[in-house]
Formats: structure tokens, C-alpha cells, sequence
């Protein structure tokens, strides 16, 4: 045990130390905030002047006409930067003629975009067309802008129309409605925002790439430790003081402590982070044990496999196809996580929850819903996990003792399973 001690401090020091190591640590907890902040001051930034848009509009009505002058008006006083130039394409008696006309317009580039609005459009029963050609990606915005004031425009056309007053239309359909938290004793009343609904729904997604990570982005260091190691002939040297099974056995260990090292600052950073913005995320105790729990058995099977891959493997290129089928596993629960947390009780959490290197990642994510998982099922997944551990470990020890001192051509399938006969 002594041993096995020695190589998992040596295996977590030397990958501490590394400058690599840190920069990974610190790189995804850098972008997502960079993201977070960026995205803040783009939602607060009204953007910076643009060219003037030449829009050309033919309107059947003078009086929905002089309404759509003066939402432009509005919008052109509002936004000074970034006009919208009003021009009314009617020059001749046939309908078909002036729309042909305003396209000749577009094509010529005298417009920047041409609007058609229907006859019967008031009634209801017509629309808008809002023609353009080759329009560059930084007039989509004011595309849009030219929606919004259209649609504005022919509505109060509308209202007046119908005797409508379109503020108390508005006001009937405004309707103030708040969620609100209780707590565990009255009076403990919280009212969730935007950011608290969208934080609750993201918990789920935040534990299940924890595990994630944890597991497949640590683990992809012991089969990089072990190629690097068999590859230079340092093992041969490792192999001479210790066991195969307790080299094995110490590097999983000491990854182990690297994976939970990541999870937990990372962890606690985005828990830090939100509760900074005011938002209350409730980890409980039983889920932080659960979490522990999956995660350990996870990673050691998933670095059970890496090991027996790696043994019989001369380059990380080689691992890759066969690796390929049980990296799957892991990606169809990245992929199909919010129908997950949509139905947690669903048939496809418990199909998932029963298929062993998905297991960690589903389980995390259908107990941080709080949907009420029976025990039963619980318990039953984590025997299923440690027995899935046993197994793993055994054939990786197996392989493990044999392959780490194979070099050139990799084995076969054949040579594999004789290493696993063997006693």
C-alpha cells in the first residue's frame, strides 16, 4: 500500500507542477467569465453608427403611410447613429408595375431594401413583403428594426381604425407574474429572476460536466502518463522496485486526487460566481456524497479501461480508435441532457443510468433536479457501478501486467485475451 501511495504523490506532483496543468486549470474558468462579461456589455452596448439604409415602400393607404413615416420618424430621433431613409415608390397607375419598379431599384442598388405592403393588409387578411438583395450581414440588425417598425405601424393603423386605443390594449395584455421560492419556514419568501430560473435549469448541466471533465479530461493523463513512460523506458526502471498492479493502482489514485482537485475549484467557483450575482444555488450535503461517490467509481473505471488501452498501445494515435466506442458513451448524455433534465423519471434517464461508463453523469444530473429518485434506484446503480469497477480493474490488471512491456507491433485481440487467461 506503501507504494501504491508513492506513485499516486508522484503522478499528482509532477502533474501539479506542470505549467500545462495550470493553464488548463485556469483556462475554461477565464473563458466562461470572459464570455459572461462580454456578453454583459453587448447586451448594454447600442451598438455604433452605421451607414444610412435607403428603404423604399409602397403603400396602398396614405393613412397607414403616415403612420409608417412617423415610426421611422421615431426610430431615426431615437438611434441618430444609424438612419433609416424613408423613400415611397409610387410612380405609376399598375400595382405590378411600381413593385417591378422598387425590385429594379434593389437590383441597381439604389435601395438597400424594398418594402411592399398589401392592399388589404388593415383587413387583416393581407401582409408585408420585405425585399432584399445581397444584403450584407451588418444590415440584418436594421432588417429586423424595419420589421419591428412595420409591424408597429400597421397595428396603430389598425386600432384607429377599430376605435382600438392601442395603450389600453396593451395595458389589458400586460400581466405581471412572479415565481416565487419558499423557503423552509414562512416568511422565508424569495422571488426568482430570469437569472435564477435559467441557473436552477443549468445546475443539472454544471454537475453532469463536472463529472465529465473530472473523469475523461483527467483520465486522458494516465494514458498519456503511461505511453510517455513505455515509450522512453521509464517503466522498465518503475517495473524494477514495483509491481505492474501497484504502478497501475498508484497512478489512478494519484489522478484521482487531480480530477477532485479541478472539480472541486471549479466547482466552487461558479458557486462563488453565482452567488456574487445574487443567485441562490442549494447544494445540499447527500448531493456533494453522491457526487464523491459516482465520481470515484467513474473515474476508476474510466481509468481502468485507459490503463488496459494504454498497456497495449506504443502511441496516444492508436488509443484513439479504440477508445472511440467508449467515449461515445460519454458524449450521449453531453448530448441529450436537457431532454434528461426535462424528464429525469423518463425511459431514456433509466436506460442511461443503467449502462455503466454513462452512469456517473446521468445519476449526478437526475439527483441535482431534485425529481425525487427512489433510493432503490440509486443504491442500485452505484452496486452496478462498483461491480462494473471490479470487473474493469481486474481485466486492466490483467492486461496491464503483460502489455506495459510490449513494444513495436500492438497486440491482437488474440494475444489480449491470452493475457487475461493467464494467472
Amino acid at each position: 500500500m506503501q507504494k501504491i501511495l508513492k506513485v499516486a504523490q508522484r503522478e499528482y506532483v509532477e502533474t501539479v507542477k506542470t505549467k500545462t496543468f495550470l493553464i488548463s486549470l485556469l483556462f475554461l474558468p477565464i473563458i466562461i467569465g470572459g464570455v459572461i462579461v462580454v456578453s454583459s456589455w453587448i447586451s448594454r452596448d447600442e451598438g455604433g453608427p452605421r451607414n444610412p439604409l435607403d428603404v423604399g415602400v409602397t403603400c396602398p393607404a396614405p393613412q397607414l403611410y403616415e403612420k409608417v413615416q412617423a415610426a421611422f420618424r421615431e426610430h431615426n430621433e431615437a438611434h441618430a447613429a444609424s438612419p433609416l431613409v424613408l423613400a415611397e415608390v409610387k410612380s405609376a397607375d399598375d400595382p405590378q408595375a411600381i413593385e417591378e419598379q422598387g425590385k429594379r431599384r434593389l437590383r441597381e442598388g439604389t435601395l438597400d431594401a424594398y418594402v411592399v405592403l398589401d392592399d388589404d393588409v388593415l383587413a387583416g387578411s393581407g401582409g408585408v413583403r420585405i425585399y432584399t438583395h445581397k444584403p450584407k450581414p451588418a444590415q440584418m440588425e436594421a432588417i429586423w428594426t424595419i420589421e419591428s417598425l412595420l409591424r408597429k405601424a400597421v397595428v396603430d393603423t389598425r386600432c384607429e381604425a377599430r376605435g382600438l386605443d392601442r395603450e389600453l390594449l396593451a395595458r389589458i395584455r400586460n400581466v405581471s407574474i412572479q415565481q416565487v421560492e419558499l423557503g423552509s419556514e414562512a416568511g422565508q419568501e424569495q422571488v426568482q429572476g430570469q437569472g435564477q430560473r435559467v441557473a436552477r435549469m443549468m445546475v443539472p448541466f454544471a454537475f453532469m460536466y463536472l463529472i465529465f471533465i473530472g473523469i475523461a479530461g483527467t483520465g486522458q493523463h494516465l494514458l498519456s502518463s503511461i505511453i510517455e513512460e513505455k515509450n522512453s523506458r521509464i517503466i522498465e526502471v518503475l517495473l524494477s522496485a514495483i509491481s505492474p498492479i501497484q504502478l497501475m493502482a498508484g497512478k489512478i489514485v494519484g489522478l484521482a486526487g487531480i480530477g477532485l482537485t479541478v472539480t472541486t475549484l471549479w466547482g466552487a467557483g461558479a458557486y462563488v460566481a453565482a452567488r456574487s450575482r445574487g443567485i441562490d444555488i442549494a447544494i445540499t450535503p447527500d448531493l456533494v456524497v453522491f457526487f464523491l461517490v459516482y465520481y470515484i467509481l467513474g473515474f476508476t473505471l474510466f481509468s481502468a479501461i485507459l490503463a488496459g488501452v494504454g498497456s497495449v498501445c506504443n502511441t496516444v494515435k492508436e488509443t484513439q480508435s479504440l477508445m472511440m466506442p467508449v467515449m461515445l458513451l460519454f458524449i450521449i448524455p453531453l448530448i441529450s441532457w436537457f431532454k434528461l433534465a426535462q424528464d429525469p423519471n423518463g425511459t431514456l434517464a433509466h436506460a442511461l443510468s443503467f449502462l455503466p461508463p454513462a452512469t456517473p453523469m446521468v445519476m449526478m444530473l437526475r439527483l441535482s433536479t431534485g425529481a425525487g429518485i427512489a433510493m432503490t434506484e440509486t443504491i442500485g446503480t452505484i452496486v452496478l457501478l462498483a461491480v462494473s469497477v471490479l470487473a474493469a480493474v481486474w481485466a486492466a490488471a490483467k492486461i496491464f501486467r503483460t502489455g506495459v512491456l510490449m513494444y513495436g507491433k500492438r497486440p491482437g485481440l488474440r494475444e489480449v485475451m491470452r493475457c487475461l487467461k493467464a494467472r
